[in-house]
């Protein structure tokens, strides 16, 4: 989970404030070594951690607690503002050339998955209403041509390529023309990388530069790597001048090292990060959002977009007459618990859940297992019975148990767990009106 151990420490600093009526230099001072430390351990830049606690400090011990908060609250709500500043402020949108077309050109060291987000990039562009096209520019790399090519077909998205030459620029520059001519607005160039940088690569990406004139150069690097990642986008920045970073194998940093450091190091803001394998999952970076989750905070907003990309009005207009009519099945339980995956699974949201982050008591691996006995158990159920469970007696429970290889312990767990999730969605109906779940994924 992503900054998961720095999440821990910082919120363990805090813990030990609570309970304090007033803040003494002492405090603020012994609170701010265990900040640092936590930072350092999480990879930070140690010139960024520097600057971090001495402003936080500061701001600590020049202002007056307000009424409202408890001193710990003081100091989250001063760390808070603190690691958005540290992490760009608001939010870096991409952006689109004033042309009508544009053209992004995707650059990047060898494994940090350059090519699979340019795949994720083309679909988050056509999610969000534009009509892009690939263009395969490693030219080195075997068989790079042929896994653009697969990541284009998985995400429905053309790929422009040749076979006939190794030239990037003359390969790039016709994909430009047929892009424009065949009517798409936007052009993703994956380029070649390297195992590090060198003088080579980056005239040939220069060159790239000056022939295809993009409307943006964004980075690709690898956030497991920590400061190495930092340090390639420095190095990129300085020698070929980039607009932005994505981060990818966020997911898997549980340190956060790289994102806390890379807007500060390098000048230009992380805008988008890779969150899982899927090609769907790759999410624009809100560094108010990554602040709050950091801190315990939980973030909601994030929770609210992903159900509503989710939401289906009519399937929730259905299922809130059923829970009405006391009509909710095993079927309707079984779509509930799909809606669940589609969002992420219970991880990822609880992950967005203020408070639930870092929660221990949650077993997850417990609960994804249990969701896959629960899939098998009800598809082995004749329609009737999951209509009606009521229908489950001894004999039909065991003939469901050989069917769906659980036993029977299994699906009378099922059966509690689907009584619990039918009475807790009646108790949800709002009597005046539309279901409380209904309004939060509506966004109210």
């Amino acid at each position: 989970m992503a900054f998961e151990g720095l999440s821990d420490k910082l919120q363990g600093v805090f813990k030990g404030l609570k309970g304090k009526g007033s803040l003494t230099e002492s405090d603020i001072n012994k609170a701010m070594r265990e900040v640092k430390l936590a930072l350092l351990e999480a990879d930070v830049n140690f010139k960024v951690v520097k600057e971090f606690v001495a402003s936080v400090k500061e701001k600590a011990l020049g202002e007056e607690v307000m009424a409202s908060l408890t001193p710990a609250q003081q100091v989250i709500k001063i760390v808070n503002e603190e690691l958005i500043e540290l992490m760009g402020g608001t939010g870096s949108k991409l952006t689109y050339s004033s042309k009508g077309f544009t053209v992004y050109m995707m650059v990047g060291l060898q494994g940090t998955g350059k090519t699979t987000t340019c795949g994720k990039l083309a679909a988050w562009l056509k999610k969000n209403g534009k009509k892009p096209m690939l263009c395969a520019c490693d030219v080195y790399r075997p068989a790079a041509i042929d896994q653009l090519e697969i990541v284009g077909k998985s995400v429905d998205v053309p790929v422009f390529a040749r076979r006939d030459t190794k030239n990037p620029s003359e390969i790039a520059k016709a994909a430009v023309k047929e892009a424009e001519i065949k009517g798409y607005n936007v052009l993703l160039v994956d380029t070649a990388g390297r195992l590090q940088i060198d003088e080579e690569l980056m005239e040939e990406l220069k060159v790239l530069k000056k022939d295809i004139k993009p409307h943006e150069i964004l980075l690709v690097v690898d956030a497991l790597t920590g400061q190495d990642a930092v340090n390639a986008a420095e190095g990129f920045n300085d020698a070929l001048g980039i607009d932005g970073i994505i981060m990818t194998k966020m997911d898997g940093d549980s340190r956060g090292g790289a994102a806390l450091s890379a807007k500060k190091v390098t000048g230009r803001p992380v805008k988008f990060v890779g969150m899982g394998e899927k090609m769907d999952e790759l999410d624009e970076f809100h560094p108010e959002r990554m602040a709050s989750r950091i801190l315990g905070m939980g973030d909601m907003m994030s929770l609210i977009e992903k159900a509503q990309e989710d939401y289906d009005e009519k399937k929730a207009e259905e299922l809130e007459r059923k829970i009405r009519k006391n009509k909710f099945t095993l079927e309707d339980f079984l779509e509930q618990m799909g809606q669940i995956r589609n969002m992420g699974g219970i991880a990822k949201l609880l992950d967005m859940m203020p408070g639930m982050s870092n929660n221990k008591n949650v077993n997850l691996e417990q609960s994804e297992r249990e969701f896959v006995c629960f899939e098998a158990i009800i598809q082995s159920m004749t329609r009737e019975e999951r209509e009606n469970p009521n229908i489950l007696n001894a004999s039909r429970r065991r003939r469901i148990a050989a069917g769906s290889g659980q036993t029977v312990q299994k699906i009378n767990t099922l059966i509690k767990r689907y009584e619990e999730s039918r009475k807790m969605m009646k108790s949800m109906m709002n009597p005046r009106g539309s279901a409380k779940l209904n309004r939060m994924f509506r966004g109210f």
